[in-house]
């Protein structure tokens, strides 16, 4: 990690977005490092919610058995593996076996998806997840992850289309929350012209972020171009400077809360 790089984006949010959430980073090894391995959860727990230390500053490490959540392990890359009934649990449920979620309207529009979501690869035995600030030279992010409210997601995502014409530089595939902050960003991570993913709409996931709060997921190679032109963008416009003082007050409010 060039440290230049992480020093001149920390100055650059307090400049842009004083009091909002810092991001998390995500990165695949072949061992923990000097992180906290996170260990088994005592029965089901939702990989999102397991973040919630990372973003509080504490460096993380997952490996398979840090993760109970069959959702998790699959996003992750740990196994691809579905649940048994997967297709009625995702759906309309089956009567006297499995209660439905009912986040498709049948199983077999629940095969159907199920054909177009993408296997995560092979990769390093262990998930680094470290919030921005805490990186050193020795870290290599490959997905960086903002938790935000809407006015900071509004300067995300124009950040995001900034640098191109296309309409969907941001795209918002259908998934569980942590396919959005980790699967999809970084599958995007490994193309020449990477997209950012908008997430964090799994309702299952709710329960482990704030109120308002939606993730916007960079691949790296995509963020490195942020940084290197938010000057040069809206930001310093008076249009921003008014988008700055809600930012400011949601976070006095955050602090109240």
């Amino acid at each position: 990690m060039d440290i230049s790089l992480r020093d001149r984006f920390f100055t650059l949010w307090e400049k842009y977005f004083y009091g909002a959430e810092l991001p998390i980073t995500m990165e695949f090894r072949d061992g923990p490092g000097d992180y906290e391995i996170v260990p088994p959860p005592k029965g089901w727990r939702c990989l999102i919610c397991q973040f919630a230390k990372a973003r509080n500053g504490a460096p993380l490490a997952f490996n398979k058995d840090s993760v109970t959540c069959m959702g998790g392990l699959r996003y992750s890359g740990y196994s691809h593996q579905l649940p048994p009934h997967f297709r009625y649990f995702l759906s309309s449920g089956k009567e006297g076996i499995i209660e439905g979620e009912r986040y498709k309207k049948t199983p077999e529009i629940v095969d159907e998806w199920e054909k177009l979501i993408p296997k995560h690869p092979p990769h390093k035995n262990y998930l680094h997840v470290k919030r921005w600030d805490k990186l050193t030279e020795k870290d290599n992010p490959e997905v960086v992850v903002f938790f935000a409210r809407p006015e900071v997601m509004s300067g995300l995502f124009t950040l995001a289309n900034f640098d191109q014409s296309i309409p969907n530089g941001v795209i918002c595939p259908m998934g569980s929350g942590c396919s959005s902050i980790l699967l999809y960003p970084w599958l995007e991570q490994q193309k020449d012209d990477p997209k950012v993913i908008l997430g964090m709409f799994d309702p299952s996931a709710r329960k482990c972020v704030p109120i308002d709060v939606l993730t916007m997921a960079f691949p790296m190679k995509k963020f490195e171009k942020v940084i290197g032109y938010m000057e040069e963008s809206f930001l310093i416009t008076n249009t921003w400077a008014t988008v700055q003082k809600k930012i400011k007050r949601s976070a006095e409010l955050n602090l109240k809360s």
